[in-house]
């Protein structure tokens, strides 16, 4: 029974974070209809700034405010050089762009900081363990976790209650009524990948923390695609449940499973989930279902 709660207090913290990550899938889907495959990449590149200014003995917190400036420049400058021009081309295309921008981010991050695994160190977050009667959980997966959550909940306001957040949701529901209503889908569509680089930034970041970092960390862009998938392509609500269920989902098959079927259970059981998911409700589970009548 330990060991049951353990994994899922365990799944439940590193869902946080995939929910925060997933994030920034679903804001640019939301607004553009397209599914950013550059988005493991942007999660890393957040990550490896705030390492490096954390490495020049700037605190960690003001790092992560440096990261979020420079993630909200970069998303501007992508979206403005690389995809400003195909607002209203195909879907395949704006697709295949980010496929390409994926493998640029990867020969750019080799460049620059190599193919090592590096930490952070001093290590940000207390190497003591966190009791909750039997449960023991490590200190950096439980701050993580709480940052995801106060972070998602800052982006759920913000989508809410300020201007942009709104003209972000009128956008995606219906661009045309939204232009006719003045609202300019070049500057929403520039605020979302801003958004989404900061979101995929902080995760990363979170994520370094607890297995440090490499190339293979943009991995986790696929990871996310299942979490996405499973709550709705286009719901924020969703990206939280869906990186909960996945983060449980994964624990408890490395846990139980690697043991009798050894070679990375733990990362096919999120895809094989969301495939056999599919299959009963394909808009996922807060997703909208398009009705076309004849």
């Amino acid at each position: 029974m330990d060991l049951i709660l353990m994994t899922l207090a365990t799944g439940i913290m590193v869902g946080g974070i995939y929910a925060l990550v997933a994030l920034g899938w679903v804001l640019i889907y939301k607004c553009s209809g397209v599914l950013n495959l550059a988005m493991g990449e942007m999660t890393l590149i957040g990550a490896y700034v705030s390492l490096s200014f954390y490495s020049m003995g700037i605190p960690f917190l003001a790092s992560l405010l440096i990261m979020l400036v420079i993630g909200f420049i970069l998303g501007i400058l992508v979206e403005r050089i690389f995809l400003d021009r195909l607002i209203g081309e195909p879907v395949l295309t704006v697709i295949m762009v980010t496929v390409g921008l994926s493998f640029f981010f990867k020969g750019t991050l080799e460049f620059i900081w190599g193919t090592d695994t590096r930490v952070f160190s001093p290590p940000v977050f207390s190497i003591e363990p966190i009791r909750f009667g039997p449960i023991i959980i490590g200190s950096v997966y439980l701050w993580s976790f709480m940052a995801a959550i106060i972070l998602l909940v800052v982006f759920v306001c913000f989508f809410k209650y300020t201007r942009w957040g709104l003209a972000m949701q009128a956008t995606a529901d219906d661009e045309m009524a939204a232009l006719s209503l003045g609202v300019s889908a070049r500057y929403v569509y520039a605020a979302a990948w801003a958004i989404a680089f900061m979101a995929a930034g902080v995760g990363g970041t979170l994520l370094g923390n607890i297995n440090g970092l490499n190339i293979s960390v943009a991995y986790l862009g696929l990871l996310v695609l299942p979490v996405v998938v499973l709550g709705g392509l286009n719901s924020v609500p969703g990206a939280i449940l869906g990186g909960v269920i996945i983060g449980v989902l994964q624990n408890f098959c490395g846990a139980y499973l690697d043991q009798f079927f050894p070679g990375g259970v733990k990362e096919i059981a999120p895809f094989a989930f969301m495939a056999v998911f599919l299959l009963w409700k394909p808009y996922g589970i807060w997703g909208w279902e398009r009705i076309e009548r004849v």
